[in-house]
C-alpha cells in the first residue's frame, strides 16, 4: 500500500520531446513567440518601406503588389495577438497557472483544423494543385520541375507532407493539454490517494475536514506524571 499524490501517479512520466510537459510547453511557447516576433518585424519593415514588396513586371511577368496597407495592418494585429497568446502560455506554464494556457491550446486546435481542411481540399480537388502552380510567376523557383511531376504522385507527396505535419501538431496539442491537466491537478487537488493492493483508490480528505464531518475532535493525551 502506498500513499501517492494524484499528480505523481498520473503525470510524473509525461514528457514532451524528451522533457516534462511543463518544460515542453514553455519551450513551445518561446519558439512560437520568436517566430511571431520575426514575422512582426518583417511586417513592420514592409509597412515602413512598401517599395521593397512591390515587384516590377520584369520580375513577375506582370504588376504585382505583395500586400496592401489594410491587409498589412490586419496581419500586424494578428501577430501582436499571437505574441500575447504565446507570452500568456509561457508565463502560465512557468508560474503554473492553468487558465493562461487555454488561449494557446485553442490556437493549436484552430491551426490543426485549418491544416486538416487543406488536406481534405487536396484530397477532394486534386486538380487545384496544378491550377495553383499555373498561376505562379514563370520564374518561380522549381515551378516547371514541380509541374512536370505526375499529378497523382504530386498529390500523394503533398498529402504525405501534410499528414506528417498534422501528426506532429497533434503530438504538440496533446503535450500542451497534458501540461494543462498537470498544472490544474496540482493547483486544485490537495488530497492524497490511498492505493490498495487491488488497484482501487480511495480519496482521503484533509484531517480538519474529516473532523468537521464526524463532529469529533481528538483529545489531547493526559499529562505525564512521574512515578
Amino acid at each position: 500500500m502506498n500513499m501517492v499524490a494524484p499528480w505523481t501517479r498520473f503525470y510524473s512520466h509525461s514528457c514532451c520531446l524528451c522533457c516534462h510537459v511543463r518544460t515542453g510547453t514553455i519551450l513551445l511557447g518561446v519558439w512560437y513567440l520568436i517566430i511571431n516576433a520575426v514575422v512582426l518585424l518583417i511586417l513592420l519593415s514592409a509597412l515602413a518601406d512598401p517599395d521593397q514588396y512591390h515587384f516590377s513586371s520584369s520580375e513577375l511577368g506582370g504588376e504585382f503588389e505583395f500586400i496592401d496597407d489594410a491587409n498589412m495592418l490586419i496581419a500586424i494585429a494578428i501577430s501582436l495577438l499571437m505574441i500575447l497568446i504565446c507570452v500568456m502560455s509561457t508565463y502560465g506554464a512557468y508560474k503554473q497557472h492553468a487558465a493562461w494556457i487555454i488561449p494557446f491550446f485553442c490556437y493549436q486546435i484552430f491551426d490543426f483544423a485549418l491544416n486538416t481542411l487543406v488536406a481534405i481540399t487536396v484530397l477532394v480537388y486534386p486538380n487545384s494543385i496544378q491550377e495553383y502552380l499555373r498561376q505562379l510567376p514563370p520564374n518561380f523557383p522549381y515551378r516547371d520541375d514541380i509541374m512536370s511531376v505526375n499529378p497523382t504522385c504530386l498529390v500523394l507527396i503533398i498529402l504525405l507532407f501534410i499528414g506528417i505535419i498534422l501528426a506532429f501538431k497533434g503530438y504538440l496539442i496533446s503535450c500542451v493539454w497534458s501540461c494543462y491537466r498537470y498544472i490544474n491537478s496540482r493547483n486544485s487537488s490537495d488530497v492524497l490517494v490511498y492505493v490498495t493492493s487491488n488497484d482501487t483508490t480511495v480519496l482521503l480528505p484533509p484531517y480538519d475536514d474529516a473532523n468537521a464531518v464526524t463532529g469529533t475532535t481528538k483529545e489531547p493525551p493526559p499529562p505525564y506524571v512521574s512515578a
